[in-house]
């Protein structure tokens, strides 16, 4: 049975998804994911309790593994690590997956997605002598006994090898299995916008891992949730970080994706948030469009004009909102280490304020 998503719960969100609502809506978008949940009780570092994991996305799809995207990102708060993007800042693109987890863990993802790269079959030891994948992570070590490292490169690698088209899982799963979002249990989560533009018609996905922001300034279109839905809230609110990931298959060049991963910070903004000092929130833009020229010394390339991104910035801005919201309302109430339980969000109430 599929989980109950947030527009099933009559909330009246803006734009047309596309026919999944998901990031892999984009053609040739693949994402897997490790989870990890095992133990409960006390805290016994190295044991447990687990619950953490990781997501991988593939722009171009597990074969493809070795082509490059362009791709900008942008920081709205430095709390939190996404590595390899000094080689975006510099170069506009990035080659192999994304992988997100948790913030110990991204020293063992990092290693993970240079040994699945290494053991790809299209691989070549002369042609692929370094590699600078992107990693993220946010913290879950309230529910997660994450001083424990229980993310290898093993899961990494399975999470890779699992990546598939198609449905996106949501909530408490991959690297969003224990995060927190607005003191409700959060996750992963994902949404997608069709827009028409510059004589076009083009996709555009997000998958965000939510595990950030303070109840009482939860905001879903413009109602003040948080400030109604008040029970069951935990007692240390603010560590907390957010990754969101844009994809999409309109032709847009490293500068005006940077510009997108920007506007996927509204799109959080929606949300409540003020983006405390504790919060690494970091984001991420690519595009599947065209072919990044490697080895040649001159290339030409489409894309959109400056002129013509307020389509993709509106897309990014409701994807964005709707991913967070997807995350919180597919999580379920999760028990962590030390007995903590951090609850799900009520459908039925939230459900009542948009009646």
């Amino acid at each position: 049975m599929s989980k109950v998503r947030a527009r099933d719960l009559g909330i009246p969100f803006d734009g047309q998804p596309g026919a999944l609502n998901a990031i892999t809506d984009v053609a040739g978008v693949e994402v897997g994911m490790t989870t990890l949940v095992s133990g409960e009780g006390p805290l016994d570092q190295g044991k447990g309790p687990v619950r953490t994991g990781v997501t991988v996305i593939h722009p171009r799809g597990r074969v493809r593994a070795f082509e490059p995207v362009w791709a900008g990102r942008h920081t709205l708060n430095g709390n939190g690590e996404m590595t390899g993007v000094h080689w975006i800042d510099e170069a506009g693109y990035f080659t192999g997956p994304v992988a997100i987890t948790n913030t110990n863990g991204i020293g063992m993802a990092h290693h993970g997605v240079t040994r699945w790269l290494i053991e790809h079959p299209n691989f070549d030891a002369d042609g692929h002598e370094w590699s600078l994948p992107v990693v993220a992570e946010t913290w879950d070590g309230y529910l997660n006994d994450i001083n424990g490292l229980h993310i290898h490169h093993n899961e990494v690698m399975d999470a890779c090898d699992a990546a598939s088209a198609g449905t996106v899982e949501e909530g408490n799963v991959g690297g969003g299995t224990g995060m927190i979002c607005y003191e409700f249990k959060g996750g992963t989560g994902t949404a997608s916008r069709v827009f028409e533009g510059a004589g076009g018609r083009y996709t555009l996905g997000v998958l965000v891992q939510a595990n950030f922001g303070r109840r009482d300034d939860l905001m879903i279109r413009g109602v003040p949730v948080g400030r109604h839905l008040q029970d069951n809230r935990i007692s240390k609110p603010d560590d907390g970080s957010i990754i969101a990931v844009a994809a999409t298959d309109a032709p847009l060049m490293p500068h005006e994706l940077e510009r997108v991963a920007q506007r996927l910070g509204f799109g959080i903004g929606r949300t409540g948030t003020i983006g405390s000092n504790s919060s690494g929130d970091i984001l991420l833009a690519f595009s599947t469009a065209n072919d990044v020229a490697a080895g040649i010394s001159r290339a030409s390339a489409d894309y959109l004009s400056d002129d013509a991104m307020d389509a993709v910035f509106r897309a990014a801005v409701e994807a964005t909102e709707e991913a967070i919201i997807n995350a919180m309302v597919a999580a379920e109430t999760m028990t962590g280490r030390d007995g903590r339980t951090v609850h799900a969000i009520d459908h039925d109430a939230l459900a009542a304020l948009f009646a």
